[in-house]
């Protein structure tokens, strides 16, 4: 039964033109109003591809050239140019270097091919240099060579890789100490190799997070001033203070309040950690540490473990910020086992020779507690 003229069918696909039809449209096709582009945007997207594409090169190139540097001090030393025949290895170095920098230009100086001798003998797992290669350029190895401990350097260029650091950023980090003031630093040798290797397979702990003592000169504090003075001075520079504290904070809040049957508590500053994937809260005291700091701690933690640990998270660890600190008293108190740790501020920036004294004095006092302490040192655990 046929449908009524008037009435329209419904069509499932797309209606089809009759040829009188397609040809009007084709008549009309070319007066139509072309779209509007939106140039900024188009622009912006252009620029963000170059971008992108530069960035890959500029990273593959810089690869390339660690990893030949690294080839080169490899093939320099398998001539056996270290012990007894260093005076023939100088030798051979200073033709080498004449020839090759006839050939290809600059950048196969003496002393540029020393620091390839001394790359490849620092790192000699090639793996370890293809993985650092993709973030740090030959100008980061070339600030680390100098260092004399190889754990150091170890620890920056794993630091330097994980945070990003800038060339600029690392020659900071290096001339602030930074090794020497983590908690790392206090352990045998053993024990810093071990969490280096651990950071490389991307598994960080605290002892490579924390440092002391902690140097706060950026807060511009002069003479008298109270606790409340140092907390507000901390969040005015928050961005310094998460550079100093280290990649990875991120500030939670400001005089925590937790109620405690009857009472209320304020904790001075809650942070998290996305490396650690952990809630810190942190203490200022003017004063210098004290045993009953500790208890004060444990009731925080204890509280933020109930009440603010989210699923995944690991338990919160805590930071006594104080003026001074008795490293038997703390010690003593065997805070690793609590999750807490101390660490001294400095408002002001002492000399760099005494820091650094006063630092390897720490280094030393630590690693001979530790020491007394393996089995076999005649002193109970």
């Amino acid at each position: 039964m046929k449908k009524k003229a008037g009435r329209s069918a419904k069509r499932s696909g797309p209606i089809a033109l009759q040829p009188e039809e397609r040809k009007q449209r084709s008549l009309t096709a070319g007066t139509e109003t072309p779209a509007v582009v939106d140039a900024a945007g188009l622009l912006m997207d252009l620029r963000r591809l170059i971008e992108s594409a530069r960035q890959r090169i500029a990273t593959v190139a810089y690869s390339t050239q660690t990893l030949l540097c690294w080839h080169l001090g490899r093939r320099l030393l398998h001539e056996n140019l270290q012990g007894g025949r260093a005076a023939y290895g100088k030798q051979i170095l200073v033709t080498v270097s004449r020839e090759l920098t006839e050939d290809f230009g600059q950048g196969f100086s003496y002393s540029a091919l020393t620091r390839m001798v001394r790359f490849a003998e620092w790192l000699e797992d090639e793996q370890i240099v293809v993985t650092l290669s993709q973030q740090l350029s030959w100008s980061h190895f070339h600030a680390l060579l100098p260092l004399k401990d190889p754990l150091a350097r170890d620890f920056y260029a794993e630091m330097c890789r994980l945070e990003r650091w800038n060339v600029r950023t690392l020659r900071q980090k290096i001339g602030g100490m930074l090794f020497q003031r983590t908690a790392l630093s206090r352990k045998p040798e053993a024990v810093i190799a071990a969490e280096i290797a651990k950071l490389r397979d991307g598994q960080m702990s605290p002892d490579l997070v924390f440092r002391d003592p902690y140097l706060l000169d950026l807060l511009g504090l002069k003479g008298a001033y109270s606790e409340h003075d140092l907390e507000s001075a901390i969040l005015r520079e928050i961005e310094g203070i998460l550079l100093e504290l280290g990649s990875g904070f991120a500030f939670v809040a400001r005089q925590k309040r937790m109620s405690v049957g009857k009472d209320d508590f304020h904790l001075d500053l809650l942070f998290f950690h996305r490396h650690l994937r952990r809630l810190v809260a942190v203490e200022l005291k003017l004063e210098s540490f004290q045993p009953a700091h500790v208890g004060q701690m444990e009731l925080y933690l204890r509280w933020l473990d109930k009440h603010e640990r989210a699923p995944g998270e690991e338990a919160p660890i805590g930071l006594i910020l104080c003026a001074s600190a008795d490293a038997e008293q703390v010690e003593l108190l065997e805070l690793g086992a609590k999750s807490i740790r101390v660490s001294e501020y400095l408002p002001e920036l002492p000399p760099l020779p005494l820091l650094r004294a006063r630092l390897h004095q720490a280094i030393e006092h630590a690693r001979e507690q530790a020491a007394r302490r393996l089995p076999g040192s005649g002193e109970k655990r």
